[in-house]
């Protein structure tokens, strides 16, 4: 696999000849939509080379005892990584490992099942790399009665597609987040009887593997309530998965009132999986910034990794961009879109790309209607960076949000390079 960053003089045709791909398989791989290309795009060029891997060194690490772990060679490693002298290693220190040991994980996606059906067929392409579909979202009343998604095609596609369905619940209510609504259920024992009690009911008739939880904006006060309401869910699931999406966070912050709620120790007790929302670093109503920052994502993982056991943690990415309209103006927010029509929106402009190498993230600015915009969104570069991440932690495995996002070049690295367990 390698990466190349385009350059002014490059053209497809020529980087078809030097790395002998042809120009239709590097449109597809990377989701171009024309000839077109601009000075700092980065390019997925597949090749026939081994999968890679990360390691980082250990007290008392040599090339030959990684060699024989990962059961290639001294050489191969050396080649991998741009250091003139690796007869040195340094505790710490992160390897590129070429061999044909993938790493395993499993992968969840989301799935809106408000408007399914334009997706459907993407999941069809990436099926091979997705362990579980959740499907967002079930809701419920102040009551407890839960509020049904229209998920009959989707079970179908599962069935089809060889994937686990994990029927999402939320507080979700009037196309947002309500904390009033988790806060009303959460606070009492009856009512959170009745939703579970609903919940079970509807994950038998329909045959779902388990539950995924995204409650957002619960009030911190009805944190031991949330607790408590993950204890009781996860005993009448049984066997079944309770897999639980939370808010990221370096630090246990009580008051907080978008992290406070949540117990990672506690809810880690109880979980069998834990997805850490290592997302919207920059987010749509907030000032421009990267998605998901590799610093930021490192003070999440070793606060989560203290916590939670790894083996049962997950790690959020994104397959989309935001795009801000600057000055920025009071109730607008940045508009969502997927990582390739981020990338196309600068080829079709011809604006350059930029990369920020210490939040390992591109970037670019253009102008649109006498307006300036911002946009940041991921690449092979930038998501690379964070697949790295979750091996040096060795996570159980990461989350995708959300299907509708085309990202070719992100099914096309983990097609190669990992072994996704169904």
């Amino acid at each position: 696999m390698a990466i190349h960053t385009v350059s002014s003089d490059d053209t497809l045709w020529k980087l078809s000849n030097v790395y002998g791909v042809p120009i239709s398989t590097l449109m597809l791989v990377n989701g171009l939509t024309s000839n077109n290309l601009v000075p700092g795009l980065n390019l997925y060029i597949p090749d026939q080379g081994p999968p890679e891997r990360f390691y980082q060194v250990k007290a008392g690490d040599t090339l030959w005892q990684i060699s024989q772990q990962f059961r290639t060679s001294i050489s191969a490693i050396i080649s991998a990584n741009p250091l003139s002298n690796l007869s040195i290693l340094t505790i710490g220190q992160r390897l590129r490992i070429p061999t044909w040991q993938r790493y395993s994980m499993q992968s969840l996606i989301f799935i809106d099942a408000f408007d399914p059906s334009p997706f459907l067929d993407i999941l069809q392409e990436i099926a091979n790399n997705i362990t579980y579909l959740a499907v967002f979202t079930y809701s419920f009343n102040r009551q407890g009665a839960l509020i049904e998604a229209d998920d009959s095609a989707i079970l179908q596609a599962c069935k089809q597609n060889n994937l686990k369905p994990l029927m999402v619940v939320s507080n979700y209510e009037n196309g947002t987040f309500s904390a009033e609504l988790a806060s009303e259920v959460l606070n009492t024992s009856v009512r959170r009887r009745t939703l579970i009690n609903n919940i079970i009911t509807a994950v038998n008739s329909k045959g779902y593997t388990g539950i995924s939880i995204d409650f957002e904006f619960v009030p911190p006060a009805r944190r031991n309530d949330f607790t408590a309401f993950l204890r009781e869910l996860k005993t009448a699931l049984g066997t079944r998965i309770l897999q639980i999406n939370a808010h990221a966070k370096t630090t246990d912050a009580p008051a907080n009132r978008l992290t406070g709620f949540l117990d990672y120790r506690a809810i880690g007790q109880v979980a069998d999986i834990v997805a850490v929302m290592t997302i919207d670093y920059g987010y749509a109503a907030g000032p421009p910034l990267p998605i998901a920052p590799v610093s930021w994502i490192e003070q999440v993982l070793t606060y989560a990794t203290s916590q939670i056991n790894r083996r049962k943690l997950m790690m959020a990415m994104s397959l989309y961009g935001y795009d801000w309209t600057i000055p920025q103006q009071p109730g607008k927010v940045a508009e969502m879109i997927s990582a390739t029509t981020a990338q196309n929106r600068a080829l079709s402009n011809q604006i350059p790309i930029q990369f920020d190498w210490v939040n390992q993230a591109p970037w670019y600015r253009y102008t649109r209607e006498n307006k300036q915009h911002i946009v940041w969104f991921e690449d092979i570069r930038s998501v690379v960076a964070k697949y790295e991440q979750m091996e040096i932690y060795n996570l159980l495995g990461t989350t995708y949000w959300q299907l509708r996002f085309r990202f070719p070049q992100n099914w096309a690295y983990v097609e190669k390079n990992i072994q996704v367990l169904k």
